[in-house]
């Protein structure tokens, strides 16, 4: 047997090792050096997040078993998408199947802010009230199977290797927990860093009440996009302790932190009601 094939017959255990080990690190981290103190209690949050994380995993599970890597195996058999019909060295394929995917997610982002029926969908994870290692895998169960079908939609057009695939879907996981995290950077490493990767505090002005601030900071791994399309912000107006996290339309505990209300809030007020395109600017906001 073949790494590879080794790579494809455990796939659901590497990820969820992983998950598992960097979700464990973010909590102690979160612990021992928060970033934010909590609004609502953390005990209710935390049981209807991860009731809702579980239910999307069982859901993935029972419809599509194969997942994106059994895609992306199927796909190669095929001999579809551009990377199996052009010779390309097993490094650089990885590579720039890794970084395709990330772009794709970038857009499939902005998409689920810009179209108002997307965006009913995707404010169950704005909602949350407050911002920590869970909200990065909190989100609509519709949504995480729309997501589910553009990425094989993508990797069928695109044809990665299987192990892209795999490297993709950690990072992906691995990169939305870390930078969902209720934790504090050092300034300099955080300045560092972000040239590449979506920080915490990156990533947090994202979750701001303020739309022109919710429509910046797209990226969950790579930070590329936003700076190149100009949806890069660099901090929140009120700073990260001073910020309002969630949305201001909806900020009862009863409704977006317990699990039948996050299920239900995609159905619930008026379709005209989505971030992107309601954005009341001032002059110095578009500063």
């Amino acid at each position: 047997m073949s790494w590879q094939q080794w790579v494809l017959e455990h796939e659901a255990a590497i990820r969820l090792g992983f998950f598992l080990g960097i979700f464990g690190i973010m909590v102690a981290w979160e612990r021992l050096a928060p970033r934010r103190a909590s609004t609502v209690s953390r005990t209710l949050r935390w049981v209807n997040n991860l009731g809702l994380i579980f239910l999307n995993s069982f859901v993935l599970r029972l419809l599509f078993p194969a997942a994106a890597v059994g895609v992306a195996a199927w796909a190669r058999q095929q001999g579809w998408g551009l990377l199996n019909l052009y010779e390309i060295s097993f490094v650089p394929a990885v590579a720039l199947s890794v970084i395709a995917m990330d772009f794709v997610i970038w857009v499939q982002h902005v998409m689920f802010h810009a179209i108002p029926v997307l965006w009913r969908l995707h404010r169950v994870h704005h909602a949350d009230l407050d911002y920590d290692v869970t909200t990065g895998a909190r989100f609509h169960t519709i949504e995480i199977l729309l997501s589910m079908l553009i990425k094989f939609a993508t990797i069928v057009l695109l044809g990665p290797p299987v192990v892209a695939v795999v490297i993709f879907e950690v990072l992906l996981n691995a990169t939305a927990m870390f930078n969902h995290g209720n934790v504090k950077l050092p300034a300099r490493l955080d300045r560092v860093l972000r040239w590449v990767l979506v920080t915490p505090d990156m990533h947090r002005v994202h979750h701001s009440v303020e739309d022109d601030e919710a429509n910046s900071n797209f990226g969950f791994n790579l930070t590329w996009w936003d700076r190149l399309f100009g949806t890069y912000r660099e901090q929140p107006r009120a700073g990260h302790e001073g910020m309002t996290i969630g949305i201001h339309k909806y900020r009862d505990p009863r409704l977006v932190d317990r699990l039948p209300g996050m299920l239900a809030l995609p159905f619930i007020g008026s379709i005209t009601g989505y971030a992107i395109n309601r954005r009341q600017w001032s002059d110095r906001d578009e500063g």
